[in-house]
């Protein structure tokens, strides 16, 4: 298993660039299945959750090729499938998968698609999704760990789905992602309210709308979709990583560094921003480019995380990295997973002084961390002892660092080049005194074969189970 030994205390410095997003990236990736046209899709990260997607996509027949000299841009095309099944092999490598239910059933009237259940950072049910697709008149039966969905049948007319009203209890982004794509091919207009308003559904949706859907209100908690009989392709560049963009803001000033980050929008970054300056980080926005400069004398925050536009999630165990040099006492309040607290016993072994009370974190600042052997729980919990241990003394291990892959393209690279210490080492019997003289790098991952060829426009028979209330624990 690889792991990377960071040496500690060097500043950051320089220019980095941010890669396309790829929670951007994924449910575009999966709206080529509506269309038997042309789908260009630019800046696409080369990250392990987008290579799961496309061996995903291949395995239901969608003909995908990655053009190399373009820089990480694939073409996609649906002209029929091979199965309509998502299966728990990559569904539970990555939950984003289960976007496949929308459009498979939007398009081809029948989905069945492994449920995920739970994750590492808390309970993460699917019952929002499934509920939405039932309003809009589908079938939905659980067996065997799967879910089977049909749309209704309109006599000699193909099954579709038919627009409606759907009221969400909390603005979850993968339930408005999924009920998107699969009201642009539903009969009528679908309204979605309390719609998840991330600058990820904005992109969706300008997606959707190229390919003919009339999207309207996204970015609002209001989103309308005016469904087509058929839609055509698109080509479309996805944005930038907000999440990678923080991350070296944040890694730059909790190493006392002044690093510009280009290709970052201040306008997806405003609670980060906000958050940095009350800590007394210097910051200059221009254009696409944010630097960020640390002084002396950084303060304690209190900081509570929230849906967009509040602070994201995904950026809180970086902060909290950050924080642990802070001067005085931070709060750190999560409320949006239940577990994503994992990383702090991690950061206590760094020498931080942190007690958690349920949802939240006090962080009492140090004057500084020491290097140790630390392992990673999760995407983002592996990022944060990426921080950490680039401001911290001496030397770090880093283990279990495949979940890096998931989300950072180039993460050591770009490290390095702002003048970070570290390196990748490769498998369990590495030792201290090879690593600085191996390369870094990661390995693709292999497709699955596909399940056979499906034959027309009719859906399967779905296998009747204990109809479920759409509820996965």
């Amino acid at each position: 298993m690889d792991e990377i030994i960071i040496r500690g205390g060097r500043p950051l410095a320089g220019t980095t660039l941010v890669s396309g997003a790829k929670n951007a990236a994924l449910p575009i990736l999966f709206a080529s299945i509506l269309s038997p046209e042309r789908c260009r899709l630019e800046n696409v990260p080369k990250v392990a959750d987008c290579r799961t997607a496309r061996h995903l996509l291949e395995r239901i027949g969608v003909e995908l090729v990655e053009l190399e000299e373009a820089g990480s841009a694939v073409v996609l095309r649906t002209p029929t499938i091979l199965s309509y099944e998502a299966p728990y092999e990559l569904v539970k490598t990555m939950r984003a998968s289960f976007l496949a239910l929308g459009p498979l059933l939007a398009r081809f009237g029948a989905a069945r698609v492994a449920t995920p259940g739970g994750c590492a950072i808390g309970s993460r049910p699917v019952d929002l999704h499934l509920e939405g697709m039932a309003r809009m008149g589908a079938d939905v039966r659980h067996s065997h760990g799967y879910v089977e969905a049909s749309a209704p049948s309109r006599g000699e007319s193909p099954a579709r789905l038919r627009g409606t009203r759907i009221a969400l209890p909390f603005p979850s982004v993968g339930a408005t992602e999924n009920l998107m794509l699969a009201a642009s091919l539903a009969i009528g207009t679908t309204v979605i309210e309390n719609a998840a308003r991330e600058p990820e559904i904005v992109d969706l949706a300008e997606v959707l709308s190229e390919m003919g859907a009339h999207v309207g209100g996204a970015g609002s908690s209001v989103i309308e979709v005016h469904g087509r009989d058929e839609l055509g392709g698109f080509c479309h560049r996805v944005i930038p990583d907000r999440i990678e963009a923080g991350t070296f803001l944040i890694a730059a000033a909790a190493t006392g560094g002044d690093v510009t980050v280009r290709g970052a929008r201040s306008e997806h970054l405003g609670s980060l921003l906000e958050a940095l300056s009350g800590a007394g980080v210097d910051l200059e926005t221009e254009g696409d480019a944010i630097r960020v400069r640390a002084s002396r004398g950084l303060r304690g925050i209190d900081v509570a995380t929230a849906p967009f536009p509040g602070f994201p999630t995904d950026l809180q165990a970086q902060l909290m990295a950050f924080l642990c040099r802070a001067e005085g006492e931070s709060v750190i309040t999560e409320t949006i997973f239940e577990n994503r607290f994992m990383h702090v016993q991690e950061l206590v072994r760094l020498g931080a002084d942190i007690r958690v009370d349920g949802s939240k974190a006090t962080v009492r600042g140090v004057p500084s961390l020491e290097g140790a052997e630390v392992m990673a729980t999760d995407l983002r919990a592996s990022v944060c002892l990426v921080v950490a241990a680039l401001g911290a003394a001496n030397t770090t291990r880093l283990q279990r660092v495949y979940h890096l892959d998931r989300g950072y393209e180039h993460l050591e690279e770009k490290l390095t080049a702002l003048g970070a210490d570290l390196r990748r080492v490769r498998g369990p019997a590495a030792t201290f005194a090879h690593t600085f003289g191996d390369e870094s790098g990661d390995g693709a991952g292999s497709s699955g074969a596909s399940n056979g060829s499906v034959e027309g426009g009719e859906p399967p028979v779905l296998h009747a189970g204990a109809r479920g209330d759409g509820s996965a624990s």
